[in-house]
């Protein structure tokens, strides 16, 4: 693809002239009820994320949810069940509000996420079978269930993918867990040819995270150059806020790479789709970076770009298009291997990335269950 750049007037152009899908990052009532959803896809939007910590932030930031959750408990449900009946109606209107993009992309587009609880993060079996439920609950053709993609729940992506369940596989910051959770899809995939599965029928997401490398890679940066070894100091600062982008771009070379090799050309064949590589975390966290060095800086066909809503407005204002993924490989290879010069070890950066991200996410969601169970015993005192 050669793109020339441009600034952007809509999120159409993204999609048009970079090949790339722009969803949005939140979910909340006033998207499904009010109208708000249908203004985002005005816009341009085609798809939405969501993960335990928006559902928190959602619910908590004001009344939207209170009748919902008045009822269920008055109706004897438990606090955890009355928050998956908020969930899932959410999901489920939004489903049906982007049900027209999806039948118009050929079920490329047009998807809504709900993720697993977090505490199953580690048990295999226990994440299949919650996604098992929620795809059953909500009978949308156009719903991922959300997998982290934590070695110890890649047989459980793959599972999902043998079952015809379509999943967004979340929470990846390494090349080696990518390449692994590719691996399960492609298995997932031949499972369900092999048993005479519809390979069409399904569809997958790889969402690798990308803000958060450079935050924590660049505090090992910033620690290296308060040492004040010159030589390493002068390399560290000259790869600040370089890591993410040269890793995602890395990313989507082993996505070409594995995407166009013989073991899904037979995929293919049968009619399976590839797993698109979505962009997640894609919000600046350092003030001192552009604020679209995520989204101008990722932009490449056959894959997804989901941002938070302050995120969409920015780049409507000053975005451009530009095929920015199809970078030297090369280049990108030589940042993280001048990353490791210095001793900045990527790998331990990854698992201490993914840790964080599994504790924010159980974290809100055990807040947001204690908020509710102190809102019920309000309520059955009333």
């Amino acid at each position: 693809m050669n793109v020339k750049e441009c600034l952007v007037t809509t999120l159409d152009e993204l999609f048009t002239r970079g090949g790339q899908s722009p969803w949005i990052d939140d979910l909340k009532r006033s998207y499904v009820r009010a109208g708000g959803l249908g203004d985002l896809i005005a816009k341009g939007i085609r798809g939405v994320t969501s993960n335990p910590t928006i559902m928190a932030r959602s619910i908590e930031a004001g009344s939207d949810y209170d009748e919902q959750f008045g009822q269920a408990i008055e109706a004897g449900k438990s606090v955890e069940d009355a928050y998956w009946d908020l969930v899932t109606d959410d999901v489920e209107r939004a489903a049906k509000i982007l049900h027209p993009i999806h039948e118009a992309s050929g079920g490329e587009d047009g998807f809504v996420s709900i993720e697993v609880s977090p505490s199953l993060a580690q048990d295999a079996d226990a994440t299949a079978a919650m996604a098992r439920t929620l795809h059953d609950r909500i009978a949308q053709p156009n719903v991922y269930v959300k997998i982290p993609a934590t070695a110890a729940c890649l047989p459980a992506i793959e599972d999902m993918i043998a079952e015809g369940k379509s999943i967004n596989v979340t929470l990846i910051f390494s090349l080696e867990r990518y390449d692994a959770v590719i691996d399960a899809y492609l298995r997932g995939l031949e499972r369900l040819v092999e048993g005479g599965g519809d390979a069409s029928q399904v569809s997958s997401v790889a969402s690798f995270f990308v803000s958060r490398v450079d935050t924590e890679v660049d505090k090992r940066l910033d620690a290296i150059i308060s040492a004040g070894d010159t030589e390493a100091a002068e390399i560290a600062k000259e790869l600040r806020g370089k890591a993410a982008l040269a890793q995602a771009r890395l990313a989507y070379a082993l996505f070409k790479e594995r995407f166009s090799g013989s073991q899904f050309a037979a995929l293919r064949a049968a009619g399976a789709r590839v797993q698109r590589p979505l962009w997640a975390s894609t919000s600046t966290k350092d003030p001192s970076y552009p604020d679209l060095l995520y989204v101008d800086g990722l932009i490449g066909a056959e894959t997804v770009n989901t941002m938070p809503a302050a995120t969409v407005e920015a780049f409507l204002d000053h975005g451009t298009v530009a095929d920015t993924l199809d970078q030297d490989p090369v280049s990108s290879r030589s940042v993280l291997d001048k990353l490791a010069s210095i001793g900045v070890d990527l790998h331990d950066v990854t698992e201490v990335l993914e840790a964080q991200g599994l504790a924010s996410f159980a974290k809100s969601f055990d807040e947001l269950i204690d908020s509710l169970r102190d809102k019920a015993a309000v309520l059955q005192k009333a």
